[in-house]
């Protein structure tokens, strides 16, 4: 098809009848489908039953038994395990519960309370800035507005956020605390941090000297297509002579079951034994059993890249079909274009600007549920109002070649409604 924009006004009502019709058939068979969130299938949840056999001991090689409190920061399997699996320092490890968030939004909020390295409680200053890579991950955006603390839009490259934005804006105000980074197959385009992105965020000066990297490693081993190897962004961190400058975030959540993963926080020694005297009277401990029963069902970091191919395996069919769909229906209109990750959980696509709220209001009056409009930017806000994430991972494949089929009616709709009305 030829550019859209091209078309005279006659030819786009025609058009748009045409898409109405298409619409309207759709709409009367009353779908009920779901591509809102990055929920595993129930089929990719099966591949993992095998972690719900009996425990074959309560006990670690230690000999600590995991159902009695104690080892505040993860038995020493888990965290050896990890260290191996993500090249970080066992002993500087701190294991969490089944969520990853719960981790990030607990250590602002101390930060906030305590605030870190000897500096003030960021609650006590005037002003607490964030900056936010958009697009990116909605829950990130909520959990620093909730704690009141003001986001910074910065933009995404090819190889991650703008560097050139972000060293400027550091270099210049104190308030501006840290960053949010999801720096492989990034939430919502599937971005990989390029090597000079991730040696420039460990050696940029900062008017701050308690900034701080929020690093949500949340799809380093979800490959889809070949593996991206990320650089190490504690090794740039040291390089750049700040040692204390990272947290970074993991857990199993989307390995196993994301009701009952395992996460973990890695930082230096100095931010992990500020990390567990807050800890030390907020827990006596977390899950150690369900820290056994993981390892039990991923012994060695072989065992969990070998589940990450069959999980790849599984949802590899629902990206190529939604990739070739948008191919088929928008190469050459003008209408859209989107991305096409390598990993993790999403893809992202961007309509005519103005259109992305019309688009998803179209797919959920006909049953299709998507992610909000604006939900990759802070405060819901697309200054363009263009992104939409598409999260292809829970329907089936035929639910999802409906949902996605519908999709591209409806953009395709609000962005002809958009051109007639420029006319």
């Amino acid at each position: 098809m030829s550019a859209v924009s091209e078309l005279s006004a006659g030819e786009l009502r025609q058009l748009e009848r045409e898409l109405s019709a298409s619409y309207e058939s759709y709409r009367s068979r009353n779908l009920k489908l779901d591509m809102s969130r990055g929920k595993p299938a129930a089929s990719q949840l099966d591949l993992c039953n095998g972690a719900l056999d009996k425990l074959e001991t309560t006990r670690t090689a230690a000999g600590i038994d995991a159902r009695n409190y104690g080892v505040l920061d993860g038995i020493p399997e888990m965290r050896e395990f990890f260290g191996k699996l993500l090249n970080l320092d066992p002993a500087n490890i701190t294991i969490g519960g089944n969520s990853s968030l719960n981790l990030m939004y607990d250590l602002l909020v101390q930060l906030m309370l305590f605030g870190t390295a000897g500096n003030a409680p960021w609650s006590k200053l005037d002003k607490v800035k964030f900056l936010a890579p958009a697009p990116g991950y909605d829950r990130h955006f909520a959990i620093t507005e909730k704690l009141g603390i003001e986001m910074i839009n910065i933009d995404m490259t090819p190889n991650g956020p703008d560097m050139d934005q972000i060293e400027a804006l550091v270099a210049k105000d104190p308030a501006i605390k840290g960053i949010w980074c999801v720096p492989l197959y990034s939430n919502p385009q599937g971005i990989c941090y390029s090597d000079e992105t991730v040696a420039r965020l460990g050696k940029m000066k900062c008017a701050a000297p308690d900034f701080r990297i929020m690093w949500d490693n949340a799809y380093g081993v979800h490959h889809i297509d070949g593996e991206t190897i990320l650089a190490d962004i504690f090794d740039s961190c040291n390089a750049g002579g700040n040692p204390d400058r990272v947290y970074y975030f993991f857990s199993t959540s989307k390995i196993t079951f994301p009701g009952a993963g395992v996460s973990l926080i890695a930082t230096s020694a100095a931010n992990k034994k500020e990390l567990l005297a807050r800890l030390t009277v907020e827990t006596i401990g977390y899950d150690k059993l369900n820290q056994l029963r993981t390892l039990q069902f991923l012994p060695t970091p072989e065992a969990l890249k070998a589940h990450m191919k069959k999980l790849g395996a599984e949802i590899k069919p629902k990206f190529d079909l939604v990739l070739g769909v948008l191919e088929k229906e928008f190469a050459g209109t003008g209408l859209l274009s989107w991305t096409a990750p390598k990993g993790g959980y999403f893809i992202a696509v961007d309509t005519l600007d103005g259109c992305a709220k019309a688009t998803v209001e179209l797919a959920a009056q006909a049953g299709v549920k998507l992610t909000g409009a604006g939900a990759a930017f802070p405060y819901h806000r697309d200054p363009r109002d263009r992104n939409i994430r598409i999260a292809p991972t829970f329907p089936t494949l035929a639910e999802l070649d409906e949902a996605i089929r519908l999709f591209c009616i409806c953009a395709k709709l609000a962005g002809v409604r958009k051109l007639l009305a420029e006319k």
